[in-house]
């Protein structure tokens, strides 16, 4: 019997049968004691947290909350840490270190800290579950890991990569390259095994940190020295053609890999110089994750209905707006697959080309040699289209020429960056477009936004006081129908109590009223009042519907949407 075990049942928190089942449930997944009676819902980790601070007579930290200081974290390596299950999270003046155990009764771990830090040691405790996820998140996976689970799952199918698809293959390198080859290919491998929609090299002064964006969070993934930063831009380039010579500009270029199985995956690369080295950004891009069926993106029934009704009209113009990250692209393409049939002429103008869609005249837009959107815009115009899509309304050029196209009998669909609907018109107005041509030819404008959806695996229900409720913006009289859930954390959603993610949506239909105000000149705040009078569901209002139904949280709810005025 462990020695926490122990404890939670001297306390009366654990039962010695459900720790036995615990204590053979975690040798079976080879996972931690505390991790496992959480999940199996024996015990909270919180209530794991007071009984270690009733037990040891030492101050408890919930490293889930705590902001750990990166200068204690300098201080002890990664190592040190994962195998003594520890972490320090704060230096106090130049003499203490304050560090968190789970168990600080080690006193030769505790004299080897103080050896180690030159620093006078103050113990507090947490819990071995959240001490993992803390070292997870501020220190990143070692890559000797990374390559080590990478070599010992060879067999499955989502893991064995072969660059340079088709004729092209991919230089192996020289042998002292070997390791940064190994290196970069096991970061995009553990990239696509996490099903992380970015991979972000980023290095600094003193060190070179990889990051995941997993489900619209940024997740450390690795940390090495800054040495190393410049040999792995130079890779990546490699993979994608790029000029490995030109470290001054801003390049764009593409890797495509094939893995066991026959499947495909693009990596869109983006690489920046930074006053420490090039910033090299992958977006992967898994056609097979491409979610084209409306029904499963997070429409409310009514909007779904709605949003038909407008993308099968002969003409105008539907746009979809919203930050960069925020879905537009799966909403437009989700459109354009309801609408390619046979007998449907699509054309598209996009930068970049993201997924290839059969069926689609799809084409990648290129400044450099004068192929602008509005040059893509005119020559479509000469190739008898039923629906035009434009990748982004940037400048009023485009924006006229859409407009002209949308009034001359073709659908036109197209992305704007603006923060809500009613927002969108004074935009195109700002641009310099006429308020008679926005009236005549937008004919819908959708906003969206992504929140993260609760793990199923871990979900589990948390009291809220009424006063959270109403503070975003519940009314009073719907407070009881709400049951609010969150995520515990667990291996399926790499403990973060999210796994995947569905779009809130703000539809502004062009009524005569609605069109009366822009005439008149109305501002972005009366027509966003106009429109919530005639019905419209503001961002708020969907993402509180999915918290209703426990799809999301309310952190999630308050970084996707502001509270309605």
């Amino acid at each position: 019997m462990s020695k926490i075990g122990e404890i939670l049942v001297k306390q009366g928190l654990v039962r010695p049968e459900q720790l036995a089942r615990a204590l053979e449930e975690s040798r079976k997944n080879n996972s931690k004691l505390t991790a496992t009676l959480v999940q199996l819902g024996f015990v909270k980790d919180q209530q794991v947290l007071k009984a270690l601070e009733k037990h040891y007579q030492l101050p408890g930290v919930d490293l889930n909350t705590f902001a750990i200081q990166q200068q204690a974290l300098d201080l002890v390596n990664r190592d040190f840490c994962d195998r003594h299950s520890l972490i320090p999270i704060q230096k106090v003046g130049e003499t203490t270190l304050v560090v968190a155990f789970s168990d600080p009764t080690q006193i030769q771990i505790r004299d080897d800290l103080r050896f180690l830090t030159r620093r006078k040691i103050q113990p507090v405790v947490s819990t071995e579950t959240s001490i993992h996820v803390a070292i997870e998140k501020y220190f990143g996976a070692n890559v000797s890991d990374i390559v080590r689970e990478v070599e010992q799952a060879q067999d499955a199918e989502e893991v064995e990569i072969q660059f340079g698809v088709g004729p092209e293959t991919i230089d192996s390198g020289s042998e002292e390259e070997g390791p940064i080859i190994k290196f970069v290919n096991a970061i995009m491998t553990e990239a696509i095994r996490k099903k992380a929609s970015d991979i972000h090299f980023e290095p600094y002064e003193k060190k070179f940190r990889v990051r995941f964006r997993i489900d619209g969070n940024m997740v450390e993934a690795n940390s090495q020295p800054n040495s190393a930063a410049a040999a792995i831009a130079s890779r990546i380039k490699i993979m994608s053609k790029l000029d490995i010579a030109e470290k001054r500009r801003p390049q764009d270029g593409r890797i495509k890999v094939r893995y066991k199985g026959g499947k495909d995956m693009d990596f869109r690369v983006s690489v920046m110089p930074t006053v420490h080295g090039e910033k090299v950004v992958l977006r992967l891009l898994d056609k097979s994750n491409l979610q084209l069926d409306m029904t499963k993106l997070g429409f409310e029934q009514e909007d779904l209905a709605l949003f038909k009704d407008e993308i099968h009209r002969p003409q105008g113009m539907i746009l979809i707006t919203g930050p960069t990250g925020s879905g537009k692209t799966v909403t437009i393409y989700s459109a354009l697959s309801e609408l390619n049939k046979p007998d449907v002429n699509i054309s598209t103008a996009e930068d970049p080309v993201e997924f290839n869609l059969d069926g689609i005249n799809q084409l990648q837009v290129n400044p450099d040699i004068g192929l602008t959107f509005a040059n893509a815009l005119r020559s479509f115009l000469r190739q008898d289209p039923d629906v035009i899509m434009v990748g982004e309304i940037r400048d009023l050029e485009t924006a006229e020429i859409a407009a002209k196209a949308a009034s001359t009998g073709h659908l036109v669909v197209s992305t704007l960056h603006t923060n809500d609907a009613p927002q969108t018109v004074t935009r195109m107005v700002e641009m310099g477009v006429a308020p008679y041509v926005v009236t005549s030819t937008v004919s819908l404008i959708v906003a969206q936004r992504l929140v993260g959806r609760i793990c199923e695996a871990c979900k589990t229900p948390v009291e809220v006081q009424p006063q959270v409720l109403l503070s975003l913006g519940v009314p009073q009289n719907e407070i009881a129908e709400y049951h609010v859930y969150q995520g515990r954390g667990c291996n399926t959603c790499n403990n973060t109590g999210i796994k995947g993610r569905i779009a809130i949506f703000e539809f502004m239909k062009m009524s005569e009223k609605m069109k009366e105000a822009i005439l008149g000149g109305a501002s972005a705040n009366q027509l966003r009042t106009l429109a919530r009078q005639e019905g419209m569901r503001t961002l708020r209002r969907s993402a509180l519907l999915k918290l209703k139904r426990g799809e999301t949280t309310i952190q999630e709810v308050l970084n996707a949407s502001v509270r309605d005025a």
